[in-house]
């Protein structure tokens, strides 16, 4: 029996040490130089409108072997872009963000769908102007690999979804003003 519970120790650990290292979850934080949340409409016929939001923060967590992962956003609503500060104030007024009581909007996934080794899409959920509804976002890119200047692991994707503003309380002049909202975001995260 002893020489039988050697072997089978010898042999537990041969297998310990030949084996693959499992991959674990990573934690990756938001890039705030690289991750943008745009959004577009339409604006009365005549054109479509874009504009974004400057200040990001948040991380991704993704394990490729389990295929698994989650996305925890919060966007500083206050960092609106739309290329006018005129218009900046009317946006953060209370007939659309309020960012006097809202200052963040923010999006927590709930499931992510893997097409192959990369995300396909992002279901979540997504609260603007204390507001929070099922959003699933598509992801049109996706890429892991390490940073070449911060020589740290690192991912990026974009992904967009349409939502109605009209069901987060900011339809004023809809239709003329258009009630779908294109949201896309580029993203890039670092690994802690």
């Amino acid at each position: 029996m002893n020489k039988l519970s050697k072997l089978a120790t010898a042999l537990l650990l041969a297998t310990a040490v030949s084996a693959p290292a499992l991959a674990a979850p990573e934690t990756f934080v938001l890039d705030p130089h690289h991750t943008y949340p745009r959004f577009s409409y339409n604006h009365l016929g005549f054109s479509t409108q874009l504009s974004r939001f400057n200040k990001t923060t948040g991380k991704v967590v993704f394990d490729k072997a389990a295929k698994t992962g989650s996305v925890d956003i919060v966007i500083d609503a206050k960092s609106i872009d739309t290329g006018s500060a005129l218009f900046n104030e009317h946006i953060q007024g209370e007939d659309f963000l309020d960012t006097a009581k809202h200052p963040t909007a923010t999006f927590k996934s709930t499931k992510v769908t893997f097409d192959g080794d990369k995300p396909a899409t992002i279901e979540g959920e997504l609260t603007l102007k204390g507001v929070t509804k099922k959003v699933v976002l598509t992801v049109t890119s996706f890429l892991a690999m390490p940073h070449p200047m911060q020589k740290k692991d690192a991912i990026g994707a974009n992904a967009h979804t349409v939502v109605k503003r009209t069901d987060f309380n900011m339809g004023k002049y809809a239709p003329h003003v258009g009630d779908e909202v294109r949201i896309d975001i580029a993203l890039e995260a670092v690994k802690q």
